[in-house]
């Protein structure tokens, strides 16, 4: 059976106001402009994920419902996982393994640069430099469970970009 995953870095944020938590920045004009643009790209292409799993991190999170609204993914598909809060590439494959359940299309919301790491390891083929904000990876991986999921098994993996125009 082929299952798709596809991998978000978190749309634009402000940086920090003086005394503010990493945890609660938001997304700045770009990235709010940002996250429904990359929604409509992978719904123009049919890509609309079962089951959406995020970083509780305000950014992703907001980066996360902005993209489920314009998927039409309702707000009980998305699961939250502390796990997933600037998380290097094991741990985003562990939350996926345990969390992906019987999902046909698992989209998960991170940071980088764990989620440029893990999206390098999974794929088969091409690399990429840096995840851009609000940058989406996605591929197919040939298991019957997420928990077979294993690295350098993404098939046909596509890579776009806020800025990307082709």
């Amino acid at each position: 059976m082929t299952r798709r995953l596809t991998l978000v870095r978190h749309a634009k944020a402000d940086t920090s106001l003086p005394g503010q938590q990493d945890w609660d920045r938001v997304l700045d004009r770009r990235g709010q402009q940002d996250a429904p643009e990359m929604a409509r790209r992978l719904r123009s292409r049919k890509l609309k994920p079962d089951l959406i799993l995020s970083s509780p991190a305000v950014r992703a999170l907001s980066t996360a419902s902005i993209m489920a609204r314009e998927l039409k993914v309702h707000a009980d598909r998305i699961a939250q996982d502390e796990r997933l809060y600037l998380a290097d590439l094991k741990p985003i494959l562990q939350v996926i393994r345990e969390l992906g359940g019987d999902a046909q299309h698992v989209m998960v919301f991170a940071h980088n640069p764990g989620i440029t790491d893990c999206a390098n390891k999974l794929s088969a083929g091409e690399q990429i430099d840096t995840m851009p904000t609000c940058g989406v990876f996605t591929a197919c991986f040939a298991v019957d469970d997420w928990s077979q999921l294993d690295w350098a098994s993404g098939l046909e993996a596509e890579f776009d970009y806020p800025r990307n125009r082709a």
